[in-house]
């Protein structure tokens, strides 16, 4: 039982096992379908313990075993206890997982991950298809800033527990940035800063290289008169004070990376393409983002690079639109919406984490970038290709009235029913790769139908 699984990656050894030794490595290798959640890393390979939450407040112990550290060939894990909530999960028996790594030539590496447990390799084969893929694509990321000479700086992110901030903050760290975490709490260690949104101290972005600002209260949700405003005054003020605050710190921040959203370009644009340069649309969302777009001047003006990060419906089966849907799918009740002849412009979870990290490396990056895959679908090709991975048929479609009732009519009408044809036109003229351009490979990515690399 158990299974060994291996593959190999253009990286020195001391390269890769390093990566795993750094903050965030067992958050990126997490798949994202697994109902587990981070709750502590360990803080050595050697000896330390990582813990996972499960449903249910359960826990699962993975203690590092010192007798079989060799560093940077091998470090091993086994199933350990902590109190009743990690008891339920002895059900499996025992697992021992072996993390060994090969030089195989001067700059390459072969991972090989080795699991003894009862549980069969059928079980386990996505694990590992998804983190071998994870951190393959993570190496060649962070290769690629290297190559053009950018070495980790010090970066401030606001909103980092969010979705997008808990990837990219885990990115950043496996690749060697300090991240420090803007928090609205006090701050519990020396990689987080107490941010009033409503009045930013003094020093709060002081030594520090670069800030991206994610922080905002979630769209999702009926567009009533309360909810409207709280997108809007969770964004705008505060995303001007932080810019203000950027602009002002003698020691402080060269770039601004700022959260955007193609909800600027409007909600019903039909066929026409639309890449930077297209005009403003109209609706709430459009308003809104322009005027948070608006916020960051004061950044530009004292003279920091200021990239707008225009992003699409983010791929994730931890959150938004995936999530939401998969249960539906999964059980064979999805459908397209209303005609399912509107545009969907969607991106890659990681494909996005990629793209801030384009906007902190690439010094040529500046102004609207559309956060996009190259290749926007319609709605009805979107649920064939979601049936289609779930092994599920799509024979329902879900009337226009559906999601009026959930979000209301201006909710409906911008969010769920939106048709936007989106293109990153900035990042493909950049020659930039994206790990996922096609949904299918996205959405198998995401939901643990991953095929076997050819």
């Amino acid at each position: 039982m158990g299974i060994e699984y291996s593959s190999i990656v253009d990286v020195p050894r001391e390269d890769v096992f390093a990566w795993h030794t750094r903050p965030g490595a067992i958050q990126r290798l997490l798949p994202p379908w697994q109902p587990m959640r981070v709750i502590a890393e360990a803080d050595s390979l050697a000896d330390g313990r990582a813990v996972l939450g499960l449903p249910g407040g359960l826990r699962w112990v993975a203690d590092h075993r010192p007798e079989d550290y060799d560093p940077p060939t091998r470090f091993v894990d086994e199933l350990g206890r902590d109190g009743l909530a990690s008891l339920p999960a002895g059900v499996v028996g025992s697992w021992r997982h072996e993390h060994v790594f090969e030089q195989v030539g001067r700059d390459r590496t072969r991972i090989v991950d080795r699991v003894e447990t009862p549980i069969p390799e059928k079980l386990l084969v996505q694990t590992f298809r998804y983190r071998h893929r994870q951190l393959a694509d993570d190496l060649d990321a962070h290769r690629w800033s290297h190559a053009q000479g950018v070495r980790p700086v010090t970066v401030a992110v606001s909103g980092a527990s969010g979705l997008i901030g808990s990837a990219l903050t885990a990115f950043l760290t496996t690749g060697g940035y300090r991240v420090i975490r803007l928090v609205r709490r006090p701050a519990r260690d020396r990689h987080e800063r107490y941010w009033d949104p409503r009045m930013p101290a003094d020093d709060l972005l002081e030594g520090v290289d670069a800030v991206v600002h994610l922080a905002g209260a979630s769209i999702a949700g009926r567009f009533t008169d309360s909810h409207k405003a709280a997108i809007r005054d969770s964004r705008i003020e505060p995303t001007r004070l932080l810019a203000e605050c950027a602009a002002n710190t003698p020691n402080g921040p060269a770039s601004f990376v700022c959260a955007s959203a193609i909800g600027l370009y409007g909600y019903s644009r039909g066929d026409e393409t639309l890449d930077e340069t297209a005009s403003r649309g109209s609706g709430f969302l459009a308003d809104v983002v322009a005027d948070w777009e608006a916020a960051t001047k004061p950044a530009d003006a004292g003279g920091l690079r200021v990239v707008h990060v225009r992003t699409g419906i983010v791929q994730t089966s931890r959150g938004g639109t995936l999530q939401l849907m998969r249960p539906l799918f999964a059980a064979g009740l999805g459908g397209r919406l209303g005609d399912g002849r509107q545009w969907l412009s969607w991106i890659d979870l990681e494909d996005l984490v990629d793209v801030y990290h384009r906007a902190l490396a690439d010094p040529a990056l500046s102004g609207p970038v559309n956060a996009v895959a190259p290749e926007p679908v319609r709605n009805d090709e979107y649920t064939r290709v979601l049936a289609s991975v779930l092994h599920r048929p799509a024979l329902l479609p879900v009337p226009s009235f559906g999601p009026k009732l959930l979000l209301g009519d201006q909710g409906a009408r911008e969010l769920a029913l939106a048709d936007q044809h989106v293109v990153p036109r900035r990042l493909v003229d950049a020659g930039h790769t994206f790990r996922r351009p096609h949904l299918e490979a996205s959405l198998r990515h995401q939901l643990g139908h991953i095929l076997e690399p050819t």
